[in-house]
């Protein structure tokens, strides 16, 4: 077989050795912990304004600073793998993020502790592109199945990571907590440095393009596509943000809020999982349409209901905020098709939408000091609902830009 025959054969069918595997489960173990350190915050964000007296906007603004970091060196930390192999990036990087962990603990000011989720932020930044860009490679045409299972392990760790620390909240001190996700971090950067195989190059040619997939690149369905997955975001995080402080003003305890985190994540894990089928079946669009107008109207419910109905509606609500990513996700490789063109679309769509995580609940903040928490989750609804019309547009543009058969 040649060399240009060896690079295609998993591009065609799949591989499913066992080096692909090992890809997707140190990709996958990468993905829970990186997830769980970004949600965790939500569960400490009670906890800080209380010790430091905080407003929702300077609340968010600590969000802000991880998530901003993590957007912001999306795309270098996708050069530095080019350069450096990704194994190698991906595992310093999630060292640092434990580092920056290590530092938020240590912290005895608002100033030390935006610092450390900075630099926590910043080591973040290259699990997405390097995680989801080897998957796909090893996987190739097969991919969009361990996509899926790639995108699920990281709602594991956004459902256990949260609970875990809400319970050992309890217990003791934050800033033991907070020591003790910088201790797993380092374990799991081991493990990432002895356990993952070396990534395929990322400098193959292209694979060719076919004049639809061109002329539907060329109509912007990529954009609308980052378009619906930055607003997606903002709702989510939004969201988000809010919820301890909604669930607290119920009568929540801080174990109860973790519960309650805990809920929405599960209930995400298996939107992604369910809403991942139905894209398959129903089409983007229809699928979008119903998981946003869901997000919308059960935002709208937990905010009426009194604690113990909402913790109900929660998972039903997690499945809804987060089943339009795993559709989303899953449709960059059919807009953005060839090695090159896969990475470097995954490491734009993912700044996107971490960019819009970090600056959208910063705004939420602002209107929640400004007209209560209520209306700032009012405000996530409606952006719930923008995506929509979004969709619509896009929907015959993803069709042109699907090769048709020969």
């Amino acid at each position: 077989m040649s060399v240009a025959e060896a690079e295609a054969a998993p591009r065609a069918g799949g591989d499913l050795r066992p080096t692909a595997l090992r890809t997707l489960a140190v990709a996958g173990l990468a993905h829970a912990l990186h997830d769980g350190y970004t949600d965790v915050i939500y569960v400490l964000l009670p906890v800080w304004q209380v010790e430091l007296g905080l407003g929702y906007g300077r609340l968010a603004t600590l969000r802000g600073l991880y998530a901003g970091a993590m957007a912001l060196l999306q795309v270098p930390a996708g050069k530095l793998a080019s350069r450096f192999g990704g194994r190698a990036v991906l595992a310093t990087g999630t060292a640092i993020a434990a580092v920056g962990y290590a530092l938020a603990g240590g912290s005895g000011g608002l100033l030390g502790l935006s610092a450390a989720l900075a630099l926590a932020g910043a080591g973040g930044s290259t699990q997405h592109p390097i995680g989801s860009s080897s998957v796909s490679r090893a996987y190739g045409l097969a991919a969009r199945g361990p996509l899926g299972l790639y995108n699920f392990s990281g709602d594991v760790g956004k459902a256990a990571v949260p609970v875990a620390i809400s319970l050992v909240l309890v217990a003791t001190s934050w800033r033991f907590a907070v020591w003790s996700l910088a201790g797993l971090g380092l374990l799991v950067a081991a493990a990432i440095a002895a356990l993952m195989p070396a990534l395929p190059p990322e400098d193959r040619p292209a694979v060719a393009m076919s004049r639809a997939e061109v002329e539907g690149k060329g109509a912007g369905g990529f954009g609308l596509l980052l378009a619906i997955g930055m607003l997606d975001t903002a709702a989510r995080m939004g969201l988000l943000t809010f919820l301890p402080f909604l669930l607290r003003g119920k009568g929540a305890s801080l174990s109860t809020v973790g519960l309650g985190l805990a809920l929405v994540f599960i209930g995400g894990a298996a939107g992604k999982a369910a809403c991942g089928w139905l894209g398959a079946r129903l089409g983007l669009l229809r699928t979008v349409l119903l998981t946003e107008g869901g997000t919308a109207a059960l935002i709208l419910a937990v905010l009426a209901l009194p604690l113990l109905p909402a913790l109900a509606v929660l998972p039903f609500l997690g499945t809804m905020l987060n089943g339009t990513s795993s559709v989303l996700y899953g449709t960059v490789p059919e807009l953005r098709s060839g090695t090159r063109a896969e990475s470097a679309a995954f490491a734009w769509f993912y700044t996107g939408v971490i960019g819009s995580g970090a600056l959208a609940p910063v705004g939420f903040g602002v209107l929640g000091d400004a007209a209560g928490p209520a209306w700032a989750t009012v405000a996530t609804a409606v952006t719930a609902l923008a995506t929509l019309p979004l969709a619509i547009l896009l929907a015959p543009r993803l069709a042109a830009a699907r090769p048709r058969p020969a």
